[in-house]
């Protein structure tokens, strides 16, 4: 049985299950090199079948996560950047949020948005046959659940996100491979869209720079404009005083997506420090809450978190703090992209294929096309350089990375399976010893050109991470989906890969069989140095998608300061312009 799931929003994706296994999954923009592409990912549907060498007409089904057609397919950021300009509580909406308070509106709503979607998706070219349509947070849930893999065991399934077939958030309960939903809240009360709609009043990308706000909100500190503006983001929502798994925006808030004025008057005149500060401190507080509403309500302490509001690091690092909860789990990059594979579980067990080959758990992301000698030789002889560079073949292409990171250089590494999701993990990354605090402005100046205030994050073997990092409980942290503190006699080690000022981490935790190549880097630069750790930051220039191919090495190499690459297992060297950073 296979189904490839596919979603064509924003950050389209395309992921192919088989018997249960994950075997691929491709990001649009790797392709495309349009960062958070929209529309259908054509090109990573075209990528996932050249690399299995299967043909459409070998796919049992294609699995959409959304039964409603409520975005732009063929959205770029100037579209949805107006879109954010013009969203306004308008008397036209005032109609529709009347229209949709009545079951004839509902009704309405969904016929046509449904009709919609499948018009869409047959014009693209699949028989709506072998289509099938999975409500949005349904696949959220069930990448949750079916990637964590503990079938058998009574989970609590929660996901948040701006907005998916009209809602922002569900609960639900999981058991023996069955999703049951107990609770969900409409978008027009959307937490998601809030960050959103800040971001965008901030000067910044929504749907993009959210992470930029989380990055500077520690800089507040504990100033008393934090905790004035965490309240006062509070008083637009309260929870459902009979029901506490459902909150709701506050009595006189439009509908969150049009709610600009209002958020705008509360950002008047407020230091950009403290609005972040205030409206991350208000997102622990408001999430934390409703965890544990929701575990006193069905009991379970055994957690599973998806849905883009879960790509917030230091509020999922708040959630594991709570003792009400047993055990966490937040799907890895766990925005909409990752529906595709969301989609493809969940049309795989609503097929009833997995009573007779069980979803196997997630694994290792590098889920893409390998990166092969082969390729990068190719790319070497065509690619033209404007200044001298010189290229050699290593049998032990690891070791020798090793060596230049203790000698304090930089490399960026290129080889294996391209990794799916927001994080590199070391197959396209730019890796370096964070023992040495002036990488930081290093790497911003000559590669990343990214904000001052964001931090970068460490790499270190699974085996050895909490002589690093300060767990409240046992996680494992493959993923970079979640801060820790980390241990005040270590920090000298990572600076570079810490946050600044709270001093927190979000680690990528490797262990051998995932990656044995990569373990082997740290393996020998421990050797090295003494230090098990090393920073890792996404191989790519600020602004532009992770590097797939080589040729996309060679060229973010070729228009950086990169002096180092190693690509595949060739070494391919600028001549030195810089001393190693001290």
């Amino acid at each position: 049985m296979r189904i490839l799931g596919i979603h064509d929003s924003h950050n389209a994706a395309a992921a192919l299950l088989e018997d249960g296994k994950l075997i691929a999954a491709v990001q649009e923009e790797r392709l495309t090199r349009e960062k958070n592409q929209y529309g259908i990912p054509r090109l990573a549907i075209q990528d996932i079948l050249a690399m299995t060498g299967l043909g459409l007409q070998d796919i049992d089904y294609f699995a959409f996560p959304s039964r409603y057609l409520t975005f732009t397919l063929a959205g770029n950021r100037d579209t949805l950047l107006r879109a954010f300009a013009e969203a306004h509580y308008t008397p036209r909406w005032r109609l529709r949020t009347g229209a949709l308070q009545t079951t004839a509106g509902r009704s309405l709503w969904e016929r046509t948005h449904l009709a919609a979607r499948q018009r869409v998706i047959a014009e693209a070219g699949f028989a709506l046959n072998r289509v099938r349509l999975i409500d949005h947070h349904l696949a959220h849930a069930a990448a949750a659940y079916y990637g964590w893999g503990k079938l058998e065991e009574p989970t609590l399934v929660l996901t948040v996100d701006a907005s998916g077939d009209r809602l922002t958030a569900t609960v639900n309960t999981a058991q023996r491979g069955q999703i049951r939903r107990i609770a969900a809240i409409s978008d027009d009360d959307s937490l998601g869209y809030l960050y959103a709609i800040v971001t965008y009043l901030m000067g910044m990308m929504p749907v993009e720079h959210e992470y930029k706000l989380m990055g500077l909100a520690p800089y507040a500190g504990d100033a008393p404009q934090v905790r004035k503006l965490a309240d006062a983001f509070a008083r637009l929502y309260t929870f459902d005083r009979q029901n506490p798994l459902i909150w709701r925006r506050a009595a006189g808030v439009p509908p969150i997506q049009v709610a600009t004025d209002q958020i705008k008057a509360i950002l008047e005149r407020q230091r950009f420090d403290h609005i972040c500060g205030g409206l991350q401190l208000f997102f622990e507080e408001f999430l934390t809450r409703w965890v544990q509403n929701c575990v006193g309500h069905t009991g379970i302490r055994r957690v599973a978190l998806s849905g883009g509001v879960f790509m917030n690091v230091k509020a999922n690092m708040e959630i594991l703090n709570l003792p009400e909860v047993e055990e966490l789990f937040i799907f890895p990059s766990c925005g909409d992209e990752s529906n595709a594979i969301g989609a493809a579980y969940a049309a795989y067990v609503e097929a009833g294929s997995a009573e007779r080959a069980p979803i196997a758990p997630l694994g290792p992301l590098y889920l893409g096309q390998e990166l092969t000698d082969a390729q990068a030789q190719a790319a070497l002889a065509a690619f033209k350089f404007s200044r001298p560079v010189t290229w050699t073949l290593h049998e032990d292409i690891e070791a020798h990375i090793a060596t230049l990171l203790a000698e304090g250089h930089i490399v960026a590494r290129a080889k294996g399976r391209m990794e799916f999701g927001a994080r590199a993990l070391g197959n396209r990354s730019i890796l370096a010893d964070p023992a040495r605090p002036n990488v930081v402005r290093v790497i911003n100046d000559m590669i990343k050109m990214r904000d001052f205030w964001m931090p970068f994050a460490p790499v270190v073997r699974a085996e050895g991470s909490e002589t690093y990092m300060l767990k409240p409980k046992p996680m494992p942290a493959p993923y970079m989906i979640i801060t820790f503190d980390v241990r005040p006699e270590k920090r000298g080690e990572m600076q570079a890969a810490l946050h600044p000022y709270d001093w927190t981490a979000r680690p990528q935790e490797i262990a051998r069989d995932w990656n044995p190549d990569y373990w082997r880097i740290l393996e020998r630069f421990e050797a090295l140095t003494g230090r098990g750790c090393l920073l890792n930051t996404s191989f790519n220039l600020h602004g532009y998608p992770i590097v797939y191919s080589a040729k996309d090495a060679l060229e973010v190499f070729e228009n950086s300061g990169l002096e180092y690459l190693a690509l595949g297992n060739y070494m391919v060297r600028k001549e030195p312009t810089t001393a190693p950073p001290s």
